[in-house]
């Protein structure tokens, strides 16, 4: 592995019930936090926006999404962006990120920001979603209860214009459709 550079054979795939026991496995592998089976569930429904990374047929990496339906607008929420410990400064995160970003910005019109929450000690994270153009949009005190210190940013881009607000929920439906 050359550092700085992502594997030449790297591979996006968008998840699927064939390789969500991978996404799985990774999440478990690199975060202290347990996801539910209705996180999954949510990922899976979502499809496109959540992305593996692979390199010899391996996952490597991945990033984790859900749309959400807010009392403001139609939103990409990340769950989780992370890569194996020896992929790590290649690059693989800023690709998945852009790729889902994109897809969004293309695919999706009806969704007009992306959120994330990341822990305020985690500064390779929150260096890597600025350059992205996220902006902190708040401060979260408590907000890990498993993690020390416990605090967390929410971070948040604006994508495109917010929706018209009478037809939201069709455009949410198709949003999770696509």
């Amino acid at each position: 592995m050359v550092q700085g550079r992502p594997p030449p054979d790297l591979a996006l795939e968008s998840v699927s019930s064939a390789n969500l026991e991978a996404l799985r496995a990774l999440n478990r592998t690199i975060f202290p936090i347990n996801y539910t089976a209705k996180t999954y569930a949510d990922i899976l429904a979502c499809g496109p926006v959540t992305q593996l990374a692979l390199s010899q047929g391996r996952v490597i990496g991945a990033i984790a999404c859900r749309l959400e339906q807010t009392a403001e607008c139609i939103q990409l929420y990340i769950i989780t962006l992370g890569v194996l410990a020896p992929y790590r400064r290649c690059g693989i995160a800023a690709i998945l990120l852009s790729t889902v970003l994109d897809y969004v910005r293309h695919e999706l019109p009806e969704v007009s920001r992306a959120q994330l929450h990341v822990h305020t000690i985690n500064t390779e994270a929150i260096t890597l979603y600025r350059g992205a153009g996220f902006e902190a949009a708040e401060e979260l005190p408590g907000y890990y209860r498993r993690l020390d210190p416990p605090d967390a940013l929410l971070l948040r881009l604006k994508l495109q214009p917010a929706p018209d607000t009478h037809d939201s929920e069709l455009r949410m439906d198709r949003a999770i459709l696509n």
